[in-house]
């Protein structure tokens, strides 16, 4: 079983993992200073559900099946630089969701949610984390894939409520920013560059 002294060091290093400036952190605040404040914490939420997902595949070792193999691995990286970029160019050829407090489309809950789904699933770097991290604080000898299934969770909780703190600041500040004419444009081209760097970032190969 978890001992008290495993638990807290790793609260200790899930805290500073999680506020650490992440592909998932900027994903959110994007989307928050973009869209506002209901669109981060659908975002934040999607996203700490891509934890919990995660954790599943460590658990039954499917995250290990995907270290060892590198067209699985490319496969999904690609597939997740290709979401992200898609979501970028969209989000530039559409002025309908940033137009001016008044008239902006209303955000669309499930959609978003589900973008901040498919943005955590598809990054494999998240897969290999929770590989390399989770088995740290696990004993091998006494129910282990119940450990991950725990570590896991405590994890998604830890971030859940950090990313919608992030949300909810810059939601604020996005909400506030559309508010004041001749922003719509610039926030736009924000959102839409930052969800297409987030995607070349994710597709390009590590500087060592």
């Amino acid at each position: 079983m978890l001992q008290e002294t495993n638990i807290a060091l790793f609260l200790a290093a899930s805290l500073a993992l999680i506020v650490t400036p992440g592909q998932d952190n900027i994903y959110i605040v994007t989307r928050g200073i973009a869209q506002g404040r209901k669109a981060a914490l659908f975002s934040a939420w999607g996203v700490c559900c891509g934890l919990v997902f995660h954790t599943t595949l460590a658990a039954v070792g499917l995250s290990a099946l995907l270290a060892g193999s590198a067209v699985a691995f490319s496969v999904v990286k690609y597939a997740g630089a290709a979401y992200l970029v898609y979501l970028g160019i969209r989000t530039l050829l559409s002025k309908e969701e940033f137009a001016g407090s008044e008239e902006a489309a209303p955000v669309n809950s499930g959609s978003i949610f589900f973008q901040g789904v498919a943005s955590n699933v598809l990054n494999p770097k998240v897969a290999l984390f929770f590989l390399a991290f989770l088995p740290q604080f696990v004993s091998p000898d006494d129910g282990a894939a119940l450990q991950f299934v725990v570590l896991g969770a405590i994890f998604a909780l830890l971030a859940l409520v950090v990313t919608s703190v992030v949300a909810y600041f810059s939601g604020t500040l996005g909400d506030w920013l559309r508010s004041k004419a001749g922003f719509a444009t610039a926030l736009r081209w924000f959102s839409g560059s930052a969800l297409v760097g987030l995607g070349l970032r994710l597709a390009l190969p590590e500087r060592r």
